[in-house]
């Protein structure tokens, strides 16, 4: 066993220190009867497994170790996991994702985390430049490689890792491209460690707890089978699979493994030191008292350049000013300034940790545009009776569980400030938090300009409304 894995197991003296204090043996960090949802025989099923029991050779607590994945089959480990850390990725990025992870906790945390990325051949080839740069970093990542030599998931397609010859569903008279080498190019970029191996290899746990235990960048790259179409296009067996590998002249087992270079994060922490840096005094100070007792979620939409999402930005302002937890997340399309807008509002009385907004509490939509992208996302289709929605007269009334307040938003407020009007009618009938710390929030962004603000917000609380 090499030193540093030994050094691992013994600090955590094969044991985890629970939030409890009480001392346990992990035997697993899978859930209980784990149900995988590969085809049968399928290679990902064996790497899990692999996994699992690296991950329990090193005894690392749950609450340090880090699973990223990929899409594709890959992807579906996440629930396969009981207490680790999961990020469930786009597209070829998993790589990037997970270097930024560990980069936040080795510069800005306690430098705990343990990070593994989980990647199909095919999210490797569209996301290769990432594996380049975090080899050349030298991050504190590992990878394996689920490679099965072509896309899986989409329908066994040729990927960039398709051996010469090899017969995919788009090179049906098999493939002329020479495959990437990806361990003999990770070597090439710096990476500290570097294996392949066969998912069916007996010392496989062994590889990959070595690849995580190493202090840098970390690539081990399984060869395996994709039953559902590797076999009936290439008659592949096992044995026939080591064969194909060996044609290729990719060379297996544990390749590299250096030691003489610092992972990044440690270099960046030796080369750029913290220092004690005076707290900045924008921080934005407990003025109002709230009622709230549970957490909350808004829903704004209306059109691009109608001041959406900074009117939700003013309703977050004041939520904090009242002594809440506050979240906001955007969307728009791509062209800015023209189709919808939309941001979703969280508050609560405590630290949000999830941000996203399963069933609404309120809705304010205040533009054809912010119709439609309500009506694509079934947003109101979820609303419970306990919810509102208020919304522009003009606009087609809602079929929805939830109450329905209906006035002239854009002809009362103008179109620019129908969302700050909206937000304040809704603060009003809530009573989520007082009105008055709203008022200030707009005061005390705009200043002088806050004047039409203040008069849209006041006219539309003024108005009758019907429901």
């Amino acid at each position: 066993m090499d030193s540093w894995i030994t050094n691992i197991v013994s600090r955590k003296k094969r044991s985890l220190i629970m939030e409890t204090g009480e001392v346990v043996t992990c035997t697993s960090y899978l859930v209980d009867e784990p149900q995988f949802p590969y085809c049968k025989g399928c290679g990902h099923g064996q790497l899990i497994r692999a996994l699992d029991a690296a991950l329990v050779k090193l005894q690392l607590n749950p609450s340090d170790v880090d699973i990223t994945t990929d899409i594709g089959c890959v992807g579906l480990a996440d629930a396969l996991f009981k207490s680790v850390h999961t990020v469930h990725t786009t597209h070829g990025r998993s790589t990037a994702f997970a270097v930024g992870t560990i980069l936040a906790d080795r510069i800005l945390a306690e430098g705990k985390l343990k990070t593994v990325v989980l990647i199909g051949d095919g999210g490797a080839m569209i996301g290769l430049v990432h594996l380049v740069h975090a080899a050349q970093l030298n991050v504190d990542v590992t990878v394996i490689l689920h490679n099965n030599l072509f896309f899986g998931m989409t329908g066994g397609q040729n990927s960039a890792l398709s051996p010469l010859g090899f017969i995919t569903t788009t090179t049906r008279r098999g493939n002329i491209v020479p495959p990437l080498d990806i361990c003999q190019m990770m070597q090439s970029c710096g990476a500290g460690f570097v294996a392949r191996k066969f998912a069916t290899d007996h010392d496989l746990p062994e590889v990959i707890s070595e690849a995580i235990a190493y202090p840098g960048f970390a690539l081990v790259e399984a060869v395996e089978l994709c039953t559902a179409f590797g076999p009936r296009l290439n008659e592949l067996t096992g044995k026939r699979l080591k064969e194909v590998v060996a044609q290729q002249g990719w060379s297996t087992g544990v390749l590299v493994r250096r030691e003489q270079r610092a992972d990044f994060g440690q270099a960046y922490k030796e080369k750029y030191p913290r220092t004690e840096v005076q707290a900045s005094d924008d921080s934005i100070p407990i003025r109002f008292q709230h009622t709230l007792t549970r957490p909350v979620g808004l829903v704004v939409s209306g059109s691009a350049g109608e001041r959406v999402q900074s009117s939700a930005r003013l309703f977050c302002q004041a939520a904090v000013m009242s002594g809440l937890y506050s979240t906001q997340k955007n969307d728009n399309p791509v062209t800015q300034g023209t189709g919808f807008s939309f941001s979703e509002v969280g508050i609560s009385p405590e630290p949000i940790l999830y941000t996203g907004i399963e069933q609404a509490d309120g809705v304010i939509i205040v533009s054809e545009d912010g119709w439609q992208t309500l009506q694509g996302r079934r947003i109101l289709d979820r609303l419970s009776p306990e919810a509102m929605v208020i919304i522009d007269s003009t606009l087609p009334q809602p079929q929805s569980a939830a109450r329905c307040v209906s006035l002239p938003l854009r002809r009362l407020a103008s179109g620019k400030l129908a969302a700050a009007a909206g937000l304040g009618l809704y603060l009003k009938l809530s009573g989520l938090f007082p009105l008055e710390a709203y008022q200030a929030a707009i005061s005390e962004t705009y200043g002088e300009q806050a004047a039409d603000y203040l008069k849209a917000v006041d006219t539309v609380l003024n108005h009758p409304v019907s429901s």
